[in-house]
C-alpha cells in the first residue's frame, strides 16, 4: 500500500510563486525527499476558487519508509521548514491516508 501524506497551505498572496518553487514535484521538498528510500512523489495542488490554498501530497511506499527517513534527517526537515514558513499563514498536516 502507498502512503500519502497530505498538507493543506494558506499561502501569502506575494509569495505564490516562491511557494511553488519550493513545493512541486521538483522542489525543495522533493529533493530533500528523493534521498529517502520509499519516497515515490510530491504533488502540488493549487484550489480553483481560493487561489491561496494548496494541498501537497507526498506519497511514499509506506509509513515505515517515511519514518526512517524522517526520524535522522529531522534536523534538515526543520530548516527547509523553517525557510519556508515565511512563504504561509498556515500550515495543517491533514493526515496519513493509504490507498484502499
Amino acid at each position: 500500500m502507498m502512503l500519502h501524506i497530505l498538507w493543506e497551505y494558506r499561502v501569502r498572496p506575494d509569495r505564490r510563486r516562491e511557494f511553488e518553487e519550493h513545493y512541486r514535484s521538483d522542489g525543495t521538498w522533493a529533493a530533500f525527499f528523493r534521498g529517502g528510500r520509499g519516497y515515490r512523489e510530491t504533488i502540488l495542488l493549487s484550489d480553483r476558487e481560493e487561489p491561496d490554498r494548496y494541498l501537497t501530497i507526498d506519497v511514499w511506499t509506506d509509513l515505515e519508509s517515511y519514518r526512517a527517513f524522517s526520524e535522522p534527517h529531522a534536523r534538515e526537515y526543520e530548516e527547509i521548514d523553517g525557510r519556508c514558513a515565511e512563504l504561509t499563514d498556515t500550515e495543517r498536516c491533514l493526515g496519513f491516508f493509504e490507498v484502499r
